[in-house]
């Protein structure tokens, strides 16, 4: 039995599938967790769609902000880009089933006996794992209430930046979701920087790695997450594992077996 942690998928099927096999999955046996971004960027999102979704519960998913983002155009509350690459998910005709699956999907998923968190883009420093934990609850129990679509129409933008228990409505739930499918780096205090996107050896001192910050979570617990595909895998503390290598960019697709921490990639099939 073997936990297989995959980084962002970004539609790109065919490595998907490659990388399973090379990984040998077994789905008799093992599970596949995915970081997030399902979807967007690469040439086959619906295929990608569904055969995760298809995988029942062999497949452990958290959202990222490009699921979110196909979610606010499903419901006209944003608009398509060209570089979405989302068109044949709208107009298949399962697609109304697809979304109503994907926003039941979790925004983290945690694993007490293997001492594992999966998210998009990472945690907070200015939370503990309950705190964590409730934000997530919170925002998931929005997600696939009938008041999704509340959400999903202020979820766009930068504020608040910063932590408080006072938070309520809309402000904690951006707040939450930028943190869970957004960040990249914080101040030295813990409040958000959603702007600078660059390498970390680019980024000015007032600038750090969210994972670079003090944390809150307990030791015992491994992190893993996507979104950040610059990194390229690197630069992590240890039990901490960056899994986005920017296959829809030419990259590579990377699994991470959780069991004995072995990688396997397959190089991008981009021409």
């Amino acid at each position: 039995m073997a936990n297989l942690l995959i980084g962002d998928v970004h539609g790109c099927y065919q490595e998907l599938r490659l990388l399973l096999d090379k990984a040998n999955f077994d789905i008799d046996l093992d599970t596949v967790w995915f970081t997030g971004d399902l979807v967007a960027r690469g040439p086959d999102s619906l295929q990608v769609l569904r055969f995760i979704k298809s995988l029942g519960d062999k497949a452990r998913i958290c959202l990222g902000n490009h699921d979110l983002h196909l979610l606010a155009v499903h419901a006209n509350i944003s608009h398509l880009k060209k570089r979405d690459n989302l068109e044949a998910i709208i107009n298949a005709p399962d697609c109304d089933e697809l979304m109503h699956w994907l926003r039941h999907q979790p925004i983290m998923q945690i694993d007490e006996q293997l001492k594992l968190i999966m998210v998009h883009a990472g945690i907070s420093p200015q939370w503990d794992l309950e705190t964590a934990k409730k934000c997530a609850k919170n925002l998931e129990t929005v997600l696939s209430s009938d008041s999704y679509l509340f959400f999903l129409n202020a979820m766009y933008g930068d504020e608040p930046n910063f932590w408080s228990e006072d938070l309520q409505g809309i402000d904690k739930l951006r707040y939450t979701s930028n943190v869970f499918t957004r960040m990249r780096y914080c101040y030295l205090d813990g409040s958000l920087d959603l702007n600078f996107k660059e390498n970390p050896q680019n980024a000015p001192a007032k600038l750090k790695p969210w994972f670079m910050l003090p944390r809150k979570i307990p030791v015992e617990y491994s992190i893993a997450f996507g979104h950040w595909a610059a990194l390229n895998g690197q630069g992590t503390p240890d039990q901490i594992y960056a899994l986005d290598t920017g296959c829809c960019w030419g990259g590579k697709l990377t699994a991470l077996r959780f069991e004995d921490k072995h990688y396997f990639r397959k190089k991008s099939l981009k021409k």
